[in-house]
């Protein structure tokens, strides 16, 4: 969780805190309730959108890409789409059927999920960014919430002139809430940090949407392995999906019942965002290392 820049999108206000308490007794009521049942597979945000990575080496020439794809689209745009990217790129024409059944690939394993139910637990889940963007270096790590009432329910005793250490947008992030928005997030996270480059935010923003797939994807595996369990032992006690498969951290073991969630200051240096600048010999050395190593 990264220590919050100074931003006037960063909800920490007197008002914010007062319309937490005054929400406190309904907030309790919603704790038991919010993540009971299961849902349908979907991500969980407000576009239902596929993360597609793409890294083909044909005869020597490498292509790497990364990019979503709205599932619903007809197969036909996939070839369309390959075609026009080997022509705007003027890669050879052996790339546009690898590039098609790459991406058509990858939707397939997207859509095998829907229908197939999850559950949206009461967990927070670690992001962490590494990324190198052109010049631009992003090291973060911050909790996605995935129980948003519950962690309101935390901070309510907080003094609310505290640095909380969460980008808060409309509230926060959250797993439970699928008008989450991993775009605006990264908008305002370069924003906040003073990122000029236009492609740093679509960059965060998939690393983002890519991390959350895998947890959903997860959580599937884990719906499956409960009701196995539940057949299995005619009624006997079974591990519950929140602590099977799970990247999520326990809230409540993590930040106890009424504790403080305020960043103790020697873990300020461990979450803090860290955005270099390299130069262009800098860069040109990762990209020698990096085929070295694709190599």
């Amino acid at each position: 969780m990264s220590a919050a820049p100074k931003s006037s999108k960063l909800k920490k206000s007197k008002n914010w805190c007062k319309e937490g308490e005054r929400e406190e007794k309904a907030m309790k009521g919603q704790l038991s309730a919010s993540s009971r049942g299961p849902v349908k597979f979907r991500m969980p945000t407000a576009q239902n959108l596929v993360p597609i990575r793409l890294d083909l080496d044909i005869d020597g020439q490498r292509f790497k890409d990364c990019f979503t794809w709205n599932p619903s689209d007809p197969d036909s745009e996939i070839v369309v789409f390959a075609k026009r990217t080997a022509k705007d790129l003027k890669l050879p024409p052996g790339f546009i059927t690898v590039i098609a059944s790459a991406i058509q690939s990858q939707i397939v394993e997207f859509r095998s999920f829907e229908g197939q139910d999850m559950y949206t637990v009461e967990r927070i889940v670690p992001i962490k960014l590494d990324l190198r963007v052109n010049r631009t270096v992003i090291r973060d790590q911050f909790l996605w919430v995935s129980f948003k009432e519950f962690f309101c329910y935390l901070i309510i005793s907080m003094p609310c002139s505290y640095n909380v250490g969460l980008y808060m947008f409309n509230g926060f992030q959250d797993l439970n809430n699928f008008e989450s928005d991993p775009e605006e997030f990264a908008k305002t996270f370069c924003a906040d940090l003073g990122i000029q480059d236009p492609e740093v935010g679509p960059a965060i923003a998939f690393s983002i949407r890519e991390q959350l797939y895998e947890i959903v994807v997860q959580s599937v595996a884990s719906v499956r392995e409960t009701r196995i369990n539940k057949k299995g032992r005619r009624g006997a006690e079974y591990t519950p999906v929140s602590k099977v498969g799970s990247t999520g951290l326990d809230l409540v073991k993590l930040f106890g019942h009424r504790s403080s969630v305020v960043r103790k200051r020697k873990e300020w240096d461990v979450y803090e965002p860290i955005v270099d600048l390299l130069s262009t010999e800098e860069v040109e050395a990762l990209q020698a290392k990096e085929e070295r190593i694709a190599r």
